[in-house]
């Protein structure tokens, strides 16, 4: 991998992974209703989930879209709809400020990581690294290399979205705050669908 294709690929790495994105709007709502320890296994859910579906979709996996479309197809859909229950779970989160405790529970690691297979952007980003970012002719180890240094750049990105969450639980000290906080951010997750939507 030459040092200019070296340098382009970790810039994509950091843009796509920092900005806003279901991962990132998930994982502040997390922090905000849960605190940091609880919602940590959802961020690493996330990096090792991610970077074990870029070796995946390296080693051949994007050719199942060219062999069959209506594969593509199918994945969108399970992928809103699993989005807008999230919305709706994210929507309904509010704990009893009385209790010490959130009520409700964080989403876990196995869900994290699973979750990027029906993640949109997820998608996105990892073919491009792969199409895109990959040294041709692709091999085994330059895929392992592409989705390591993704993952590298990937935690520290969406952990900013974690502590930013914790940090606003400061604010969020009423019910009618963090209900208002909740419904916002699915709002905004619902709304992160509608460049798929216009797809179709």
């Amino acid at each position: 991998m030459t040092y200019t294709l070296l340098s382009g690929f970790m810039l994509f790495c950091l843009v796509s992974s920092i900005t806003p994105g279901p991962n990132n709007l998930m994982l502040m709502a997390a922090g905000a209703n849960f605190g940091a320890r609880r919602a940590l296994p959802h961020a690493v859910g996330i990096v090792l989930g991610f970077t074990f579906m870029i070796i995946i979709i390296g080693l051949g996996a994007a050719q199942l879209f060219q062999t069959y479309p209506l594969a593509h197809t199918v994945l969108t859909v399970a992928s809103v709809t699993y989005l807008l229950y999230l919305a709706y779970k994210i929507a309904t989160a509010a704990p009893k400020m009385d209790e010490t405790d959130a009520a409700g529970t964080p989403i876990t690691f196995l869900q994290a990581a699973a979750f990027q297979w029906v993640n949109p952007k997820a998608w996105t980003m990892a073919l491009a690294a792969i199409t895109v970012y990959t040294p041709q002719p692709t091999t085994s180890y330059y895929v392992i290399v592409v989705s390591l240094i993704f993952g590298a750049i990937n935690l520290p990105s969406i952990s900013i979205w974690l502590l930013l969450g914790v940090q606003m639980k400061r604010f969020l000290t009423t019910p009618a705050r963090l209900r208002g906080f909740n419904w916002s951010m699915a709002g905004l997750l619902v709304l992160s669908l509608y460049p798929i939507l216009t797809l179709y």
